[in-house]
Formats: structure tokens, sequence, C-alpha cells
């Protein structure tokens, strides 16, 4: 899971980067809101985590753009603020969440896991700007609808299933046919296919079968 951390206290920003990275999330962290605006624009994030007192604009307009931007991010406010009208004022523009410093970290983790479980879309699967959906049976990148057929489809979904293991022919061919029988060349077309997609990722252990490399994936 990808979060983006906006935190304009450095030590505060390096503490909770820490711990969110020592709890297995990919944490992108920024100082002010005019960088969170080109991290927001240039990722795909599962959950922003805001402070609100911050310089240039505070964090209410911050989300605020990005939701007028069609951005619906699952979003947590941090902050020292205590008055009802912040706190009314966040969640009205789109907010899931808020909690007030000094932060418990392990309240701020059961906070983050509530609302990715809310949010999550059990039969997608997501690696970088990619996102498979199993129910739709679609390949899109960046939100765009890729031409994938459904054997390729099927193919990749084994792929992400399996990443970074070396995967058989034989595996392959029992779980993309199970029935029927298929070609060493009518698979590789399918590979091309996707290599159009993941390139160098799609590894080939000669006399083997393939490797998902992700951490080739662009």
């Amino acid at each position: 899971m990808k979060i983006l951390l906006l935190e304009d206290d450095k030590l505060y920003n390096e503490t909770l980067t820490e711990f969110l990275e020592d709890e297995g999330f990919n944490v992108d962290s920024v100082l002010d809101p005019l960088s969170a605006y080109d991290f927001a624009y240039e990722n795909s994030y599962d959950l922003y985590i805001f402070d609100i007192n911050l310089p240039f604009e505070d964090g209410l307009s911050a989300l605020k753009t990005l939701r007028d931007g069609g951005d619906l991010t699952p979003t947590i406010f941090i902050t020292s603020r205590d008055d009802k009208e912040s706190l009314l004022k966040g969640l009205n523009i789109g907010a899931d969440d808020y909690l007030k410093k000094p932060i418990d970290l392990d309240e701020l983790l059961a906070r983050i896991n509530m609302i990715l479980r809310r949010y999550k879309k059990g039969n997608i699967i997501t690696i970088k700007e990619y996102s498979l959906d199993l129910d739709k049976k679609k390949l899109y990148f960046k939100e765009v609808e890729q031409n994938l057929t459904l054997r390729p489809f099927e193919l990749l979904k084994y792929f992400l299933e399996n990443q970074n293991r070396v995967i058989s022919y034989e595996e392959i061919y029992n779980y993309t046919w199970s029935s029927g029988e298929v070609s060493y060349a009518t698979l590789r077309v399918y590979i091309s296919e996707l290599k159009k997609y993941f390139g160098d990722s799609i590894e080939n252990i000669r006399g083997v079968g393939y490797l998902f490399n992700s951490s080739n994936l662009k």
C-alpha cells in the first residue's frame, strides 16, 4: 500500500515515515502542499495523510484542490487544532478521518487499516501504475483501459499472483489452459502481448519457464 504524507515539521515527518515504512507501507513524504500536488499528479496512492497547518496553504485547501480535480484518494488529517469548525470542514471536503496531535502511532495504524479495508477493491490487483480488475477482466494503466485480450489477461493475473518466482511452463499451461492443449508458440504470442506493457519485467528462463520480476517494472 502506498501513502503520501504531507507534514511540514521535518522531524515529525521523518518519525511518521519511519514508523509507516516499518509497518510495511511504501511512503512518499513531503513538507508542503505544492510538493504534494506534484507527487499526487504523478503517482497513484492508496491513502493521503495530511497535516492541516502548513506553509503556503493549509491542508484543508490542499485536499479541496485535489478533490475538485477528481482525486478521491482516502485521506486522514492530522492536526494540533481541536476546534469543531476545522473538523467539520475537513469532513465536508472529503476527509475520511481526523487525528489530533500528539498522535498515538498504534491508533494511527488502526485508523489506516480500517480505512484501507473500507476502500479496498477486493477483486483488483495493483502494481505501480497498473491495476487488474478481476471482475471486469480488464487491465488499466493510470485508470485508462488497455487493450488486453482474455488469455493474456489470465496469464498476467497468474504472473502477478506469483511475482518474483520462476513459474514453469507446465504450471502456466495447467493454470491458464486447464482444458485443451496449447502450443509453446501460442504462449510466446501471449507473452509478447504482455511485454508491450511490462517489458523486461517478464523474463524468459530458458528451458524452465518465466519469471515476473516486479523490480524491473518502470
